[in-house]
């Protein structure tokens, strides 16, 4: 998380990178670089966020709550 500046989140499995990109930006108020997706054996679509440097991803994970 740290090193990186990203975060992981499963989505929508329609969703596309651009409605991924679109949306943690409204809902966390941040910039972002960059949106790969990966769909697992599972059949889950996985959504590897990464923030701008201005924004740590670990800011974020505490504003989820998970930190």
């Amino acid at each position: 998380m740290e090193s990186e500046n990203k975060l992981i989140f499963v989505v929508n499995k329609k969703a596309t990178k651009e409605d991924i990109k679109k949306a943690a930006e409204e809902m966390f108020k941040v910039e972002v670089d960059n949106v790969n997706t990966f769909i697992n054996a599972n059949g889950e679509k996985r959504a590897y966020i990464k923030f701008s440097a201005k924004n740590p991803a670990i800011d974020i994970a505490t504003q989820m709550g998970l930190m």
